[in-house]
């Protein structure tokens, strides 16, 4: 019975793996096709590559995807741990419900909506004030923050529950002001859930099409933006280069954020070892 269940978890694992990662690695594969055509093989080339370095457009994408989702994940980092401390360490305030269902409705906002709202917003922001000029950097920043700093907060208003607050009150019980306690004590038990809410801030940003293509103007394409208008276009072998790319650059990051990981818990366990060795 327990053989049975095993080979069934193994293949359904198997089945799931292979749905995830078969057709990044016919992506992949197809890359390297010399024809003009992605599903008619014509023999291993860099011939694609070759062209998407050569793209200006492609590489001012990048450029803009890149600064817009790094202003977006710092500032959205920011703006979500002072709401998560405000919800879980500033204890009850008036109109304490009301700011936490504004802070989680872009979470369950569908995009379509959350895109075409702030599109009026812009455009009646022109009308009365004459800002924005133009749709384009600016808008997709702002916009990229209303949502992103929603995530940031979920994860410091979980990450600040898990800590308690003993250490805050003995701190405080000895003399210490609020705000040194702030910066020397819940500040660094804070930072690894700050590092995880700017990152996924950066990877919201870099990844999102909808909204992005909402508040957008000529001439400010993101990366997405830039990848499905050729996609509508019919597929290109440069396209499945440019994936291919990125895929690379996804899978170092993760391989150096585990290995940091691993480093890290192997450290933890040496320091635990140490400690049991020194305590009778």
């Amino acid at each position: 019975m327990y053989g049975r269940r095993s080979g069934f978890l193994t293949f359904m694992l198997a089945a799931g793996m292979a749905f995830i990662y078969v057709p990044m690695i016919l992506l992949v594969i197809y890359s390297f096709n010399y024809s003009k055509i992605v599903p008619v093989w014509g023999g291993w080339s860099l011939r694609w590559y070759e062209t998407l370095f050569k793209s200006e457009a492609v590489w001012n994408a990048v450029a803009l995807s890149l600064k817009i989702a790094v202003i977006n994940a710092t500032f959205a980092t920011i703006l979500g741990t002072l709401a998560g401390l405000a919800m879980v360490r500033f204890g009850k305030f008036k109109g304490r419900t009301l700011f936490g269902g504004m802070l989680v409705a872009p979470l369950v906002m569908p995009e379509v909506i959350t895109g075409l709202s702030l599109l009026v917003l812009f455009i009646s922001l022109k009308q009365l004030f004459g800002w924005p000029q133009d749709r384009g950097f600016t808008t997709i920043t702002i916009a990229h923050i209303t949502f992103s700093l929603a995530y940031v907060a979920v994860i410091i208003q979980s990450r600040l529950s898990g800590m308690g607050e003993t250490l805050e009150e003995a701190a405080l019980d000895l003399g210490a002001k609020p705000f040194r306690v702030l910066t020397d004590i819940t500040m660094p038990r804070l930072a690894p859930g700050m590092v995880a809410g700017w990152l996924l801030a950066f990877t919201l940003s870099l990844d999102d099409l909808v909204i992005a293509s909402f508040v957008t103007g000529p001439g400010a394409n993101t990366l997405p933006i830039l990848i499905f208008s050729r996609i509508r276009l019919g597929l290109r072998p440069d396209i499945n280069a440019l994936a291919t790319i990125i895929i690379l650059v996804v899978a170092i990051g993760v391989a150096i954020a585990a290995y940091i990981m691993f480093r890290q818990e192997r450290q933890q366990q040496r320091d635990m070892q140490i400690v049991d060795r020194e305590i009778p």
